[in-house]
């Protein structure tokens, strides 16, 4: 198998636009937006995030062609557009493609997530961004782009490691083809689940450090909110259907103290202005992209209720994010919290 397959990837946003640049050192690369207007300024002026497009980097608006031409291709698009997005594009998708997502998120289907504290939300209901493709088309060899990916620090050419996890050999040798470089070291994984749920559990746990900061409180609060965090992670994972193992690597604690200390990180600077006093919407409106862990909060905590999980954490952090519970107050349950074993996982 050549290592200088054309890759193509679904989504010109942040982390897709700098996957497309890491992608750009090994090979060719087709990048697929929807927007045409955006298609064209980027034809014309080769710049986005404020970093210039490698050479080898195309943008299309025509995702036959990128079918066409790619047999790998990487969906890099928000968890609340990601079904709608598999099936605009699924009549060019065939057994032989594969599709390695790096979406941190879950999908809830025709759930609509404003009702949820209303409504409750199942198990059944909530789904990874690797069980959406399978569903919604019939590509087979699947698996999932995870670890400490702050898009800002790899478009900037910092140095990085990422998971690639697939239930598939032939997954993983091909991802791992075109994206290790001096730039990037990849690490292999077969626990696709745990992959998945520690990239996206892990973006709670970094709204809540954000919003410590924010409050003005200092390190020793963070690092037990961040270590209390990861059982919660862990505990959620359990009962979601996964093992320990990838929330104690680089897909896990990795991925957790990124996210989780990064001004650069979106969830955590979400976090940060809503410690800082600033209103749920007023920051939403005012972000330019998605911060995954606001949507996973209202997700997750609900969840929990429904399953009978104890999860302190997520519940103090939602009570504060959706109810403008005090962070004080919720500083002083977490702090009284009976927590007795310190670690209980292993």
């Amino acid at each position: 198998m050549p290592q200088t397959e054309t890759v193509g990837i679904i989504g010109a946003g942040s982390f897709g636009t700098a996957m497309a640049n890491l992608l750009a050192l090994n090979t060719d690369v087709l990048v697929y937006s929807r927007n045409p207007e955006l298609v064209e300024q980027l034809k014309k002026d080769r710049f986005r995030f404020g970093v210039p497009l490698h050479e080898r980097v195309t943008v299309i608006n025509d995702f036959e062609q990128l079918a066409d031409r790619c047999q790998l291709i990487l969906p890099i698009v928000p968890s609340n557009n990601f079904r709608e997005m598999m099936r605009s594009v699924t009549d060019y998708l065939t057994p032989g493609h594969v599709l390695i997502h790096g979406t941190k998120g879950f999908d809830i289907g025709d759930v609509v997530l404003e009702d949820i504290p209303k409504t409750g939300i199942e198990r059944r209901q909530v789904q990874t961004m690797t069980e959406v493709i399978l569903e919604e088309s019939v590509v087979v060899r699947v698996g999932a782009l995870t670890g400490p990916n702050l898009a800002r620090e790899l478009l900037d050419g910092q140095p990085s490691a990422s998971v690639i996890a697939s239930k598939f050999d032939e997954v993983i040798q091909r991802a791992d083809a075109v994206l290790s470089s001096q730039q990037l070291h990849v690490f292999h994984t077969h626990d696709l689940l745990g992959a998945e749920l520690a990239g996206v559990l892990k973006n709670v746990v970094a709204l809540g450090s954000g919003i410590l900061k924010g409050h003005g409180l200092g390190k020793n609060i963070q690092s037990m909110l961040i270590t209390r965090g990861l059982h919660e992670m862990i505990h959620f994972g359990r009962a979601l259907g996964s093992s320990n193992k990838a929330f104690l690597g680089t897909a896990g604690i990795g991925d957790l103290i990124a996210t989780a200390t990064s001004s650069k990180s979106r969830n955590y600077t979400f976090g940060y202005r809503i410690g800082c006093g600033e209103k749920l919407e007023e920051v939403r409106s005012t972000s330019q992209e998605l911060a995954e862990g606001v949507r996973t909060l209202m997700i997750t905590r609900n969840l929990a209720r429904g399953m009978r999980l104890r999860v302190p954490i997520t519940e103090m952090l939602y009570r504060i994010v959706f109810e403008d519970f005090p962070v004080k107050d919720a500083m002083d349950f977490l702090i009284t919290y009976p927590y007795e074993i310190d670690v209980d996982f292993l």
